[in-house]
C-alpha cells in the first residue's frame, strides 16, 4: 500500500496532478472502475446466452424471453438515474461493489428459479442492482481527472463496455456444458471473486486517501459534506434540472441509443431479411460495427480534449451526421458484404463517440458534486429508447418493411443531430458558473 500524505492543501501551490502520488491514484482509479465494471456485463449479458436452452427446458416463449429483455433495459434506464441520485451522497467505493454482489444474488436467485414470475422478479432485480454500476465511475472520473482531460480519459474508461461484453460472450457458452442455471451460477462466482478484488482496488475521492482535490481555475464550489441540506439541493436541481444544455444532451442520447440498440439488437435479422446475407457473415459484420466503435470512442474523446476544449456535445455534433451518413449509405448501396459491413463499421465509429462523451460532458456541466445525478439522468433516456428500438422498430417492420423502418431511423438520427446543434454553446464545464 502506498503511503498515505497529511490532508490539507498542496504547499507547493501545484495542481494536484502534478504529484507523482496523485497520478497512481490517478491510474489505478481509472483501471480499477474499468474492471469492475466490466465484471457487471458477466451477470448482465448472460441472459442470451442461456435463452435458447431455456426457451427449451422451461417451455417459455419468445414473448416471455423478449419482455425480460425490454423490462430489464427500461428498469436499467430508471436505476441509473435514481441511483446517480444515491451515488452522488454516497462512498463510491462501497457503492460500486454493493451493485456488483447485489447482482450476483439476482443471478443466484434467477438460476434456482423456474417459472415466469419469477424470473421475471429476479432479471427485474437485477435491472435494477445494474444502474448501481455507472454512476459511481462517473463521479470517481469527476474527482479524480481534471475537465480539461475527462473527455479522453472517459473514452478510454468507455471501453470496459466493449471489454466487459467480449469477454462474457466468450466465457458464457461455456458454462451452457454444465446446463443453462450454469451460465448465471458460474458468472455470479466469477463476479464475487471480482467484487472482493474491486473492494480492494478501489478507494472514493482524493481526499479519501488524504490527497487535495483538483481545483478548477475560477471554481466557487461550496462545501460538499452535507449532502441532504437544502443548500445541496438547491445545488443540484440548478446545476441540473434547470440546465437546458442537460435537457437537450439527454434528448439527444435517446436518439444516440436508438441507432445503436438497432443495430446491435436486429442487426443479424435485418442483414438476414433485407440484404440475404447468411447469419454467420451477419455477425462478422455487426462485430465489425462494435470494433469500429471502439476505435471511434477513443478518437472522439481525444478530440473533444484536443480541439474542442472538452466540449463534448460539439464533437457529438459531426458524430451524429456521420453517423446518420454511414447508415444511409449502408440502406442504399450495402449490397454487398464488403459495403455493407464497411458502411456499418463507419456507423459504429460514429454512433460510440456520443455514447461515449454524452455522460461525462454532462457530468462536466454539472460539476463534480452533482456528477452521478447528471450521469444518470443521460442514461434514463438512453435507455428508455428500447421502446422505440425494439418494441416500436419491430412492429413498424412487421407493419411497414425495413425500407420505411429505415427512413424512420434516418429521421430519428437527425432529430439527434439537430439536439446537439441546440447543446452547441455549452461551454466545456460549469465549475465558474456553479453558485458556491
Amino acid at each position: 500500500m502506498s503511503p498515505t500524505p497529511a490532508a490539507g492543501p498542496n504547499p507547493a501551490n501545484e495542481p494536484a496532478e502534478a504529484s507523482s502520488l496523485f497520478r497512481y491514484w490517478q491510474i489505478r482509479t481509472l483501471f480499477a472502475t474499468m474492471f469492475g465494471y466490466a465484471a457487471f456485463y458477466f451477470v448482465r449479458k448472460n441472459l442470451s446466452f442461456a435463452m435458447p436452452e431455456m426457451e427449451k427446458d422451461l417451455l417459455l416463449s419468445k414473448a416471455s424471453l423478449g419482455l425480460f429483455l425490454t423490462l430489464h433495459g427500461v428498469l436499467y434506464g430508471i436505476s441509473r438515474f435514481v441511483n446517480g441520485v444515491w451515488a452522488d451522497r454516497c462512498n463510491a467505493r462501497y457503492f460500486m461493489v454493493a451493485g456488483l454482489l447485489l447482482s450476483v444474488g439476482a443471478n443466484v436467485f434467477f438460476g434456482f428459479s423456474s417459472t415466469v414470475l419469477w424470473l421475471g422478479v429476479a432479471w427485474m432485480i437485477n435491472g435494477w442492482v445494474q444502474g448501481m454500476g455507472f454512476p459511481p465511475c462517473c463521479r470517481l472520473m469527476t474527482h479524480w481527472f481534471h475537465p480539461s482531460r475527462l473527455a479522453s480519459n472517459m473514452a478510454v474508461w468507455n471501453t470496459s463496455h466493449t471489454i466487459g461484453a467480449a469477454l462474457a460472450s466468450v466465457a458464457c457458452p461455456y458454462f451452457l456444458y454444465l446446463g443453462w442455471r450454469w451460465c448465471f451460477f458460474g458468472p455470479a462466482i466469477l463476479c464475487t471473486v471480482a467484487g472482493l478484488i474491486l473492494f480492494i482496488l478501489l478507494r472514493d475521492t482524493p481526499r479519501s486517501v488524504g490527497l487535495p482535490e483538483i481545483v478548477v481555475a475560477g471554481a466557487k464550489l461550496g462545501d460538499d459534506t452535507d449532502r441532504s441540506s437544502a443548500a445541496y439541493k438547491a445545488f443540484v436541481k440548478r446545476q441540473v434540472f434547470q440546465n437546458p444544455y442537460i435537457w437537450w444532451i439527454s434528448l439527444a442520447n435517446f436518439f444516440v441509443y436508438v441507432l445503436r440498440f438497432a443495430v446491435l439488437d436486429w442487426g443479424p435479422t435485418l442483414l438476414k431479411e433485407m440484404k440475404h446475407f447468411s447469419v454467420q457473415k451477419s455477425g462478422f459484420m455487426v462485430g465489425a460495427f462494435e470494433v469500429a466503435g471502439l476505435i471511434g470512442m477513443l478518437l472522439a474523446g481525444w478530440i473533444t480534449d484536443r480541439f474542442f476544449q472538452g466540449r463534448g456535445s460539439r464533437t457529438c455534433v459531426f458524430c451524429m451526421i456521420g453517423a446518420s451518413t454511414s447508415l444511409f449509405l449502408f440502406w442504399q448501396f450495402g449490397s454487398t458484404p464488403a459495403t455493407a459491413t464497411a458502411f456499418l463499421a463507419a456507423a459504429g465509429f460514429f454512433i460510440y463517440g456520443p455514447q461515449a462523451l454524452i455522460g461525462i460532458t454532462a457530468a462536466n456541466l454539472a460539476t463534480r458534486r452533482a456528477a452521478a445525478t447528471a450521469a444518470g439522468f443521460t442514461g434514463l433516456f438512453g435507455y428508455l429508447s428500447t421502446i422505440v428500438s425494439g418494441w416500436g422498430l419491430g412492429r413498424l417492420v412487421q407493419e411497414a418493411g425495413w425500407n420505411v423502418a429505415f427512413g424512420a431511423l434516418l429521421g430519428l438520427g437527425a432529430l439527434g443531430t439537430f439536439m446537439f446543434i441546440l447543446a452547441w454553446p455549452a461551454k466545456a464545464h460549469g465549475y465558474q458558473s456553479a453558485p458556491a
